[in-house]
């Protein structure tokens, strides 16, 4: 099942959801790469921001939703970024033309079954010196999707959102060293678990539940299209996660953890 996405509610974590991909990039050493591909590159700021640090290189980005990627060509006045709307699960690189000097995929990979032949294949299709730089989420036992999974057993619509909240899940930061390794890539691979502070004002009464909303929550809301339904699931995940997540002086603290992975083919 295809998720619409909502790049305006994925967008209001805007800073939190940023920092993970400044943090892999940091680790990519590409002095003047030609090709630089955005795999899975959303509503197109991060993408658009490689454009800035590499001004003189030819900018991809590739994304399977058509409402991330009408948010991105709205953001990019300059046409400085070839967007491509695709399923990176079938997409042909070799339509570029050129082997790619640089591979990013952020908080993407944890949607595709299979992805680490994608990445094994993506590591060998990388020109000589290139890079490849993958982060994906590693909290799929967080209670944040925990208590989702168990809200949605006790729905009436319950098979239908066990299917659509099933999904591949993220390997384990050694895994992503090996698939790397095995292509012939030098490799730097680590985790960190943020601790982001939501809502310290304590403006918005369910923070945790606005930032599930716009990523893996979005499976669920297709499902629960009648507003009387959707808003009985709602309210009993959100009281979990006002049990899972209290309000603490410095605000709603949510710990997430990531898993990084840079490789670099030998030049």
């Amino acid at each position: 099942m295809s998720t619409n996405w909502d790049p305006r509610q994925y967008a209001i974590f805007a800073h939190e959801r940023n920092r993970p991909f400044a943090d892999l990039l940091a680790r990519v050493e590409a002095p003047a790469p030609g090709l630089v591909l955005d795999l899975g590159c959303g509503n197109g700021p991060l993408t658009l921001s490689l454009a800035q640090r590499w001004p003189q290189a030819r900018i991809v980005g590739v994304d399977s939703s058509a409402q991330m990627l009408r948010a991105a060509r709205e953001l990019d006045t300059d046409g400085r970024v070839e967007w491509v709307e695709a399923d990176l699960a079938s997409w042909d690189m070799t339509a570029l033309g050129a082997a790619p000097d640089v591979i990013v995929t952020n908080a993407t990979l944890q949607w595709i079954p299979r992805h680490l032949e994608l990445i094994d294949s993506w590591a060998r299709a990388l020109r000589p010196g290139g890079w490849l730089a993958l982060q994906v989420p590693g909290n799929f036992g967080a209670p944040s999707h925990a208590l989702m999974r168990e809200v949605a057993a006790t729905h009436p619509r319950r098979d239908e959102l066990a299917v659509a909240l099933k999904r591949a899940r993220s390997a384990e930061p050694s895994t992503y060293v090996q698939v790397l390794s095995r292509a012939g890539c030098r490799v730097d691979a680590w985790e960190t678990t943020y601790l982001h502070l939501l809502d310290p004002d304590g403006a918005v009464a369910d923070p945790v539940l606005e930032w599930v909303t716009g990523t893996g929550l979005r499976p669920a809301l297709e499902v629960l299209t009648d507003e009387t339904e959707r808003a009985a699931f709602l309210s009993a995940y959100a009281a979990r996660l006002r049990e899972a997540y209290p309000r603490t002086s410095a605000g709603v603290i949510l710990p997430f953890r990531r898993i990084f992975a840079v490789g670099q083919r030998p030049a």
